[in-house]
């Protein structure tokens, strides 16, 4: 049986809630016993996604609902909120990784820094491979469901394994004599980060705002059109995003003689052809208009 989109996010978002409470649990043990701020940090920050997957599950639970009286549109709106919300927390948790690292850097003062335990480099490795692993596999499902809310924890994800890239070299860099490389590394990861969080942003406005397909999606669906038995030309295209789902309406021209029920079921094969050919279309209105013939095309002067 086929999974719903739900069902998908559901599932992903409560394997990332599992796998980031275990991955804190190392990551402070091998802070305390390794002696590292920067891993029991990062163990914080594994923490907070915590939360964040949180907010995925919220988001995606209540543009899942069904329409009602006061949404006759449905609630899919809800989850690009979500994504928002999302967008502001990696801002925040970007903006924190950068100015800690600013601090130290410009603090001067590198000898009071702790060096760090070889138990805390390894539960630096271990992060970044595990933590870029659930970016990748909750990118695909993102992609594959068109989630904006889930792509938004996947860079979640992956800043946390670049938060452990930056505790992996200042781990190395204060065993090696360098505890600086950890602030500086701190600081490239920031801006990164902060790239995603409004990139992820913008694109969760967008959906929120009508705004049209893209000219590929568009030149797809008028190749979709013509192609049914019926269809003279198009006279208007326009579609709308509406958060991950999309609305399409469009007038055709066909036989103006053809009587109201043959005119009906070539709007009713253009309208089924486009919802199944397009899943992520949520609805498609068809307008039929009789096609301009020499006895009714209007005289020009």
């Amino acid at each position: 049986m086929q999974k719903t989109n739900e069902q998908i996010a559901m599932r992903v978002s409560w394997n990332s809630i599992f796998a980031n409470i275990l991955l804190s649990a190392g990551k402070l043990a091998a802070g305390f016993y390794g002696h590292s701020a920067a891993m029991i940090s990062d163990a914080i920050h594994s923490l907070s996604d915590i939360l964040s997957t949180g907010v995925v599950i919220v988001g995606i639970k209540l543009a899942a609902r069904e329409s009602d009286e006061n949404h006759q549109y449905g609630h899919e709106r809800l989850e690009c909120v979500a994504a928002i919300i999302l967008s502001v927390m990696l801002l925040l948790t970007g903006a924190g990784i950068g100015l800690s690292g600013l601090k130290t850097v410009f603090g001067g003062d590198y000898s009071r820094l702790t060096i760090p335990g070889l138990s805390a480099l390894i539960a630096a490795v271990v992060s970044i491979v595990v933590k870029e692993g659930m970016y990748w596999y909750t990118r695909s499902a993102a992609k594959k469901i068109n989630s904006s809310v889930l792509m938004a924890d996947a860079w979640h994800h992956r800043s946390d394994a670049l938060s452990s890239i930056g505790s992996f070299a200042g781990i190395l860099g204060a065993r090696m004599g360098y505890p600086v490389l950890d602030s500086v590394a701190a600081i490239l990861i920031c801006a990164v980060v902060i790239k995603a969080a409004v990139e992820i942003f913008i694109g969760a406005v967008k959906k929120m705002t009508d705004r049209s397909c893209d000219e590929e999606m568009c030149e797809k669906i008028r190749a979709l059109i013509l192609a049914q038995s019926g269809v003279l030309s198009i006279d208007l295209l326009r579609t709308r995003l509406f958060s991950d789902r999309i609305f399409v309406d469009v007038e055709i021209a066909s036989d103006g003689n053809a009587t109201l029920y043959e005119s009906h079921a070539i709007a009713q094969c253009v309208h089924d052809a486009i919802e199944l050919e397009f899943p992520a279309v949520k609805h498609c209105m068809v307008h039929v208009n009789p096609a301009p013939t020499k006895k009714n095309v209007p005289r020009t002067t």
